[in-house]
């Protein structure tokens, strides 16, 4: 990491998930924000104003020239990830990719051998990994807190898809966004941590009949490890509050993980009950966690080797697998 030894970080791509993390690299001890690049002019040069020390750029190969970044962080829209991140290991740059890990399974597979081939740290985004109330879900689960599971469910109620902050063409089009691709890798990822395999994946998907925008609703089946029954339940466009909930029902307990923070557990005579968990600051710990691996130190992160087992989850619940 040269002279310095904070670790320096160009971000490609300044939308609002780019944003998201440039606040907690500039905050972490050990890490610098050298580089930014957009093709939006108006986006760069807001953050160029913001960050003075960072160079900026419109096209991406040259950012990835500079010998004054060590990680890159690809954080543009996902049918992208693929070409720059290929150049990014090709250039011997360390990569935090956003999730999902690619467009296609064939795209992540590709790009899995490429960080493989050149050595480069690689890890994806996904704050869950991090969570103090998953770990507590993991726990349980893993000393067998819950009994015999028998059954786990996901489901997403959203009343408005794309979100209000995500209003743009890509989120809301069939080819590289939708709630799907959006937001259950951050589940697949807890479900693959926690059971093992996702098997006999079944899914039902309802599109609008334009033939572009994404889906509005998804019913799925699947089997986990030793045959416990996996069903998701989404649906977009209704009247109730945006709530995610994961659910593990066993025949001691039931826990309940809702919208990415609180956990739950229910039993024979009360539902909901609280579970007290001191939130984890997730995005730091990521960074930390980066800074361990490319120093070469052991590092906690959900790297391409299990963002391939995500993503071809998510293509047989999209059904294009």
């Amino acid at each position: 990491m040269g002279n310095d030894k904070r670790m320096k970080v160009g971000i490609i791509g300044l939308g609002a998930i780019g944003e998201r993390l440039i606040q907690k690299f500039e905050q972490h001890p050990e890490t610098q924000i050298t580089a930014i690049c957009d093709t939006n002019q108006d986006r760069l040069q807001m953050f160029k104003q913001r960050l003075q020390t960072a160079e900026g750029y419109t096209d991406y190969h040259t950012l990835l020239k500079s010998a004054d970044v060590d990680l890159v962080h690809i954080a543009v829209p996902p049918k992208f990830h693929h070409e720059v991140l290929l150049s990014a290991a090709a250039a011997g740059k360390h990569i935090l990719c956003e999730k999902p890990l690619a467009n296609t399974y064939d795209e992540a597979a590709e790009m899995l051998a490429a960080v493989e081939k050149t050595g480069v740290v690689h890890g994806i985004h996904f704050p869950l990994a991090y969570s103090s109330a998953v770990d507590e879900l993991i726990r349980q689960t893993a000393d067998n807190e819950l009994g015999r599971i028998k059954r786990v469910e996901l489901n997403l109620q959203l009343p408005l898809w794309p979100r209000t902050w995500q209003q743009n063409p890509w989120i809301a089009g069939r080819e590289q966004g939708g709630f799907v691709r959006e937001v259950t890798p951050h589940f697949i990822e807890v479900i693959l941590r926690a059971f093992g395999n996702v098997n006999r994946v079944e899914s039902l998907i309802d599109y609008p009949e334009n033939g572009t925008d994404c889906e509005t609703a998804i019913i799925a089946r699947a089997e986990l490890e030793g045959g416990i029954p996996f069903l998701v339940n989404g649906l977009s466009g209704i009247a109730v509050k945006e709530t995610f909930e994961l659910t593990l029902y066993g025949d001691k307990k039931t826990l309940h993980f809702k919208n990415w923070t609180f956990l739950e557990e229910s039993n024979y005579e009360q539902t909901g009950l609280p579970i007290e968990i001191i939130p984890n600051d997730e995005s730091s710990l990521l960074i930390s966690e980066l800074v361990k691996a490319v120093k070469g130190e052991k590092a906690n992160l959900v790297t391409f080797k299990e963002g391939l087992k995500i993503q071809e989850v998510l293509e047989q619940l999209l059904n294009r697998r």
